[in-house]
């Protein structure tokens, strides 16, 4: 037993057999001089060296772990080629080699056996210990560690579950280990796999995956660990091993059974299931109260780790029974009423016969005789044909049942008359999915959001317009006070811009709420139909097969108790079908007549004859079991017509569609709708940016005005004051560009050199427009969405509420300044003490705006091609929408 590094949970990993030294050489070169010349022997010495060098490293293991796991699979392939050239046994013409193995677990025992199957077996058990060791050593307290454990323990499985199926059944014996036998060799690839699988638990708690996907993983590794467990405790391995293995892998199984109930039942709290939730942490401590009890010799790290688990397991408990007395007053029910947990298998034992594959080996190539190898691939051939056509008989019956009994609507007619219907398997995940999601009644919520971000957004853009207006008003009051004194432009020829694209965004706000409107309107006309999707379990919407009102003979019972048995004997014949093809299975994998045919001095044919024979009676078993199908299925149609007549049964199938119709309509309009709530949701975050970046470019404007407007008013005091100074080399003066004094004024309180300023690029080409352009370039609408834009690949920073369906990603683009200084000059002016007493108020020109800004007549000093437009440009009312309402509700782009 050993301890991974890392502190979540404790694995094992297994010992690798050992062995005695085994001269190879000597007995296959004197078979190869016997059977074949001096000359094959000497053409044979390299690989001859080369099977006798790998053994002797085999012994030593001495290696890193990586290098004895391909030496192991070079070795078994070297075996895989010896054993269809060599026959190795006691008998006097054959290779008399014995091979000696230590049990793994009882190391004290060893077994000899002049059989290859013997060696083969023992080197496919140490490749799969040496697996499993390089799954232990990994760091599981990385991703790439983790993952490589993971890796390690599904190949260590893989390596296992190969030596049951091929390897044990011709190794074992009396003269044998038990850990290579069948029942060994399946223990353990359930124990390396639970372990992989545990592996993915670490990872989804790493990455705080949903509560409910934890529960089916924690589920499958328990499951896993109760399979193992239940090898071990039954013959021949309940006296085999060790008692601290017993209880690791038994306190593991019940660890990850609680597991699953606790990670459920936090689910089941977020979901307010407050009688679910405490029945299932119920079970959980009752499981790992037990599991303590026989715990004993266990490493402490796993104790601890149960303990942990029974301690959050009891606290939670605690706090749902005192909510449950409370509050919710749910009657909790009992642990046996509760469907089993659901499960989700992660993990697989990889296939290692790729790896084992022998068929490309150039070892001992020329020893076999073209004849031997001409009948072999002959009498394989046979054999797969006798197989092929077994197999395609027990097929084509199953499928020929499977279609008749679904004519016949069995059993599905008796499960309704039960009362426990079920839906198709399609269906019946779209409304798991619906139910998951929060169903018809979590759509109120999403309306609320809805109706919280179109607040925001409309308060957002009172804000904006309440600047300009207030701008405006004082502009006004002071032009009033100096008349034409003051010779600044008016706001109105400035805000001309930033007041369309104001109005631009209350008419995408106004009909964003017509399309809000809408969908609430949607939800009530519809909701009769979607409250269906409540139902749970959703079979109980469904209609039921009733007996007749009125019984005339009283032979109702009667008519389906003969029915069920009869399916019931035709369940047993479709048992007796796949153990009869896992039978020819089996056969065909334990044949082996290549020894014969390299020691048979007579008529290949005779031979072909008698090991075919052997197929014989499954072929028979086969016949047999296609007639008594066929018999059958006569009677099950008599007796199925009758069952119908009795019981209405064509009535209750044109009610069951139609109540199926009415589900999928109803996961249809769900879907529909919430689809539209989710465009927007995505609608009123992008608008939000926008008004955001509006509002700060107004604050930015008016900022730059009431500096301008302060500078304009004491200049023009003082020359009402006869204190105007004036130059003599010059008769007028520049006030700098709009925003320059602010820039100067915010670096030198920062202590900073202020930034040059950079002109904001518009949005790539790509990237939609979602409330409209001045230009021709506009998205391409969802179809059948309410909101007409769809969202944006990419935001402005600023997150979004928590509770948006789908946030957009987040991106961080550099704000632009609103001004530009078009000379660095102007700043170093202000103080010139010649500069001249006349001003020039007519130049502040805002990034991105042309035209009404600027004063007529005065020229810029940067061309109209290098200034960026603004990220909005808001468009008449009628083009922020691209269509008119539908009949329905929803939105013709």
């Amino acid at each position: 037993m050993a301890a991974s590094t890392v502190t979540i949970n404790v694995m094992l990993a297994i010992h690798a057999k050992k062995t005695t030294s085994v001269d190879m050489y000597k007995p296959l070169r004197q078979y190869i001089v016997h059977h074949y010349s001096e000359r094959y022997a000497q053409d044979m010495e390299d690989d001859l060296q080369t099977v006798q060098q790998m053994r002797n490293d085999i012994e030593k293991a001495t290696d890193s772990l990586e290098a004895r796991r391909d030496l192991l699979q070079r070795y078994f392939r070297a075996l895989s080629v010896m054993e269809s050239r060599f026959p190795i046994s006691n008998e006097k013409e054959h290779v008399n080699l014995s091979f000696t193995w230590y049990d793994a677990f009882k190391q004290g025992r060893k077994a000899s056996q002049q059989n290859i199957h013997f060696e083969k077996a023992a080197i496919a058990f140490n490749l799969g210990a040496v697996q499993s060791q390089l799954a232990l050593s990994a760091d599981r307290s990385t991703a790439n560690g983790l993952k490589q454990a993971c890796n390690c323990f599904q190949a260590s499985a893989g390596a296992f579950a190969f030596l049951r199926d091929n390897i044990s059944m011709k190794a074992s014996g009396s003269a044998s280990t038990v850990d290579i036998s069948v029942e060994c060799a399946g223990m353990l690839e359930r124990l390396m796999l639970a372990q992989a699988q545990e592996c993915f638990f670490e990872k989804v708690l790493s990455d705080s995956k949903p509560a409910g996907l934890c529960s089916k993983v924690a589920k499958q590794v328990g499951l896993y660990y109760e399979e193992a467990f239940a090898a071990l405790v039954l013959p021949p391995l309940n006296q085999h091993f060790d008692r601290t293995w017993v209880a690791h892998v038994q306190l593991k199984a019940a660890q990850f059974q609680a597991e699953a109930c606790y990670r459920i039942a936090l689910e089941l709290h977020e979901k307010e299931t407050i009688d679910e939730e405490i029945a299932r942490l119920k079970a959980a401590s009752h499981m790992l109260l037990e599991a303590k009890k026989s715990g004993r010799g266990v490493v402490g790290p796993l104790l601890d780790a149960v303990t942990k688990l029974e301690g959050n397991v009891n606290r939670n408990l605690e706090r749902a029974n005192k909510e449950n007395d409370r509050v919710y007053l749910m009657r909790v029910p009992a642990v046996e009423s509760l469907p089993p947990l659901p499960t989700a298998v992660l993990v697989r034992s990889t296939p290692q016969a790729d790896v084992l594959d022998a068929s490309r080996e150039k070892m001992f190539a020329v020893l076999v005789p073209d004849s031997s190898a001409k009948a072999l691939s002959k009498y394989t051939e046979m054999l797969d044909d006798i197989i092929r056509t077994q197999a395609e008989k027990l097929q084509q019956e199953s499928e020929i049942t499977r279609v008749k009994l679904r004519e016949m609507d069995l059993p599905d007619s008796l499960q309704a008359l039960e009362g426990s219907a079920s839906l198709p398997e399609q269906l019946r995940d779209d409304v798991e999915a619906v139910q998951i999601d929060g169903g018809p009644e979590g759509l109120e919520s999403e309306m609320r959001q809805l109706r919280d971000l179109r607040r925001v957004n409309e308060e957002l853009l009172v804000l904006t317009e309440e600047l300009l207006e207030k701008e405006a008003r004082e502009d006004a009051q002071i032009r009033t006070q100096f008349g034409t004194r003051w010779s600044r432009p008016q706001s109105s020829t400035l805000t001309k811009n930033l007041h369309d694209r104001a109005n631009g965004f209350a008419a995408n706000l106004k009909q964003a709420s017509d399309s809000d409107a809408r969908i609430e309107r949607t939800i009530r006309d519809n909701m009769h139909l979607m409250s269906i999707l409540d139902a749970r379990p959703i079979e109980a919407a469904l209609p039921s097969l009733a007996r007749p009102i009125m019984s005339l003979n009283g032979d109702e019972d009667n008519i389906v108790g003969a029915l069920r048995l009869k399916l019931g004997e035709l369940e047993a014949l479709g048992q007796q079908r796949a153990g009869l093809e896992d039978m020819l299975k089996e056969m065909k994998r334990k044949d082996n007549i290549l020894p014969k045919l390299m020691t048979t001095s007579g008529s290949y044919e005779e031979l072909f004859k008698k090991e075919l024979a052997k197929f014989d009676p499954v072929c028979a078993g086969v016949t047999k079991n296609v007639e008594a199908q066929e018999r059958l299925l006569h009677e099950i149609k008599a007796q199925n017509d009758a069952f119908a007549a009795t019981f209405n049964l064509e009535d209750y199938k044109v009610s069951r569609e139609k109540a199926y119709k009415q589900i999928s309509a109803a996961v249809a309009k769900y879907r529909e709708v919430r689809e539209n709530i989710n465009e927007g949701l995505k609608f009123y975050v992008t608008l939000q940016d926008a008004i955001t970046n509006l509002k700060q470019q107004c604050s930015d404007y008016v900022m730059t005005r009431n500096i301008q407007c302060r500078e304009m008013i004491e200049d023009l005091q003082r020359q009402i004051a006869g204190l105007s100074f004036t130059d003599s080399n010059s008769s007028s003066r520049n006030y700098p560009a709009v925003g320059t004094a602010q820039r100067a004024q915010a670096a030198a309180a920062a202590s900073v050199p202020y930034p040059p300023q950079q002109h904001q690029s518009p949005a790539p080409s790509s990237h939609p427009q979602y409330y409209g352009s001045n230009t021709t370039s506009v998205s391409q609408p969802q179809p059948q969405s309410q909101y007409p834009y769809q969202a944006p690949q990419q935001a402005t920073p600023g997150a979004p509420p928590p509770y948006y369906s789908t946030p957009p990603p987040q991106q961080n683009p550099p704000a632009p300044p609103p001004y530009y200084a078009h000379s660095q000059t102007s700043v170093a002016h202000q103080h010139n003490p010649s500069a001249t007493s006349q001003h020039n108020y007519s130049q502040p020109p805002y990034p991105g705006w042309q035209g009404s800004y600027y004063n007529a007549g005065q020229p810029t000093q940067q061309s109209s091609q290098n200034v960026s437009p603004p990220y909005y440009n808001a468009p008449p009312a009628p083009e922020s929408y691209h269509g008119a309402p539908q009949p329905g509700g929803s939105w013709r782009h």
